[in-house]
C-alpha cells in the first residue's frame, strides 16, 4: 500500500461485534468451512479476520495482514489465543507469493489504493492453485440518501470524493473489480449484490448511517490539511448531518459488491 493511501485507510468501528463484521461480509461467510487457510488482507484489528478463525476452526489456518503495525499489535492483543490465528505487518501490493491460501480476501481495502490492480495481483499469488480471491468493496459514486440530507453534508461529500480522486483512489472500484480481476489472471469471476441499506426503523439505524458524520468527524481533518474543505464546512457536515439523522432521515445506501475468481 502507498503512504497516501495508508494514511487515509479507514478502520472499522470497534462498536461492530466480530460476528456481526463478518455477517455482513454474506459472501465470504458462504465459502468458510472447517479446514480452510484464509489470508485476510487488510485486517486492520482483526473483526473479521477472528470470525474467520472461529469459522474455519483449529484444523484451519488464518492470517490477518496490515501494512500499519499499531492495528496489527492490537490485533494481536485483541484475539490472542485463537486457535489457527496470527496476525503479521505486510504490505497489500507486495504479499509473499507462496500460493499457500485456500481462500485470498480483502474486505473495504482496495477503494484506499492507488494501485489496485497491483494488491490484486499480489492476492492472486497468494492464493493457492484453484484457490479463491474474494473482494468487498463500494462503489461511493452510487450512495443515496432518503431524502437527500442537508446541503452541507452534501457539499462534504462532493469534497470527500473529488479528495479521493486527487490522491488516485478509485471512487467506483466495486464496479471495475470484475474487469481488474479478469486482468490479474483470475477465472469464473462472480459478483454478488451486498448493499448496505439502513432504514429508519433499524434499531442501529443512527449508527450505520452515522458513517459519514464519523467520516467528517476523522478523515474530514485531514481534508481540512490538504485544503479540500475548510474547517467551517467539515464542522457544519458533521453537526448538520447528525441533527438530520435524528429528525429527518429515512434510509441510506451504500452500494456494495463482494466479487470472487478463481486463480487459474
Amino acid at each position: 500500500m502507498r503512504p497516501g493511501a495508508a494514511r487515509t485507510c479507514p478502520r472499522a468501528p470497534a462498536r461492530f461485534s466480530t460476528p456481526a463484521r463478518l455477517r455482513r461480509h454474506r459472501r465470504l461467510a458462504a465459502l468458510l468451512r472447517p479446514g480452510l487457510s484464509v489470508l485476510d488482507v487488510g485486517c486492520g484489528t482483526g473483526a473479521i479476520t477472528r470470525g474467520i478463525a472461529e469459522t474455519v476452526g483449529p484444523e484451519g489456518r488464518v492470517v490477518g495482514v496490515d501494512v500499519n503495525a499499531s492495528m496489527i499489535d492490537k490485533a494481536r492483543a485483541a484475539h490472542r489465543g485463537v486457535p489457527g490465528l496470527s496476525f503479521e505487518v505486510a504490505d497489500v501490493e507486495a504479499l509473499p507469493p507462496g500460493g499457500a491460501f485456500d481462500i485470498v480476501t480483502a474486505a473495504r481495502v482496495l477503494q484506499w489504493l492507488a494501485d489496485p490492480a497491483a494488491a490484486l495481483r499480489s492476492m492472486t499469488a497468494a492464493a493457492k492453485s484453484r484457490g479463491r480471491v474474494v473482494v468487498l468493496d463500494y462503489n461511493h459514486e452510487k450512495a443515496a440518501w432518503t431524502p437527500a440530507p442537508p446541503p452541507s453534508m452534501r457539499r462534504f461529500y462532493a469534497a470527500f470524493l473529488q479528495w479521493r480522486a486527487a490522491t488516485g483512489m478509485n471512487n467506483a472500484i466495486a464496479d471495475h473489480l470484475r474487469d481488474l480481476f479478469a486482468r490479474a489472471g483470475l477465472g469464473d469471476i462472480v459478483a454478488t449484490d451486498q448493499h448496505e441499506v439502513s432504514q429508519r426503523a433499524d434499531p442501529d439505524f443512527e449508527m450505520r448511517a452515522g458513517i459519514w458524520a464519523a467520516v467528517a468527524a476523522t478523515r474530514g481533518h485531514q481534508m481540512v490539511a490538504d485544503g479540500a474543505i475548510s474547517e467551517r464546512e467539515r464542522h457544519a457536515a458533521e453537526t448538520d448531518y447528525r441533527a438530520w439523522l435524528r429528525d429527518g432521515a429515512d434510509s441510506h445506501v451504500q452500494y456494495l459488491l463482494a466479487v470472487e475468481g478463481v486463480r487459474t
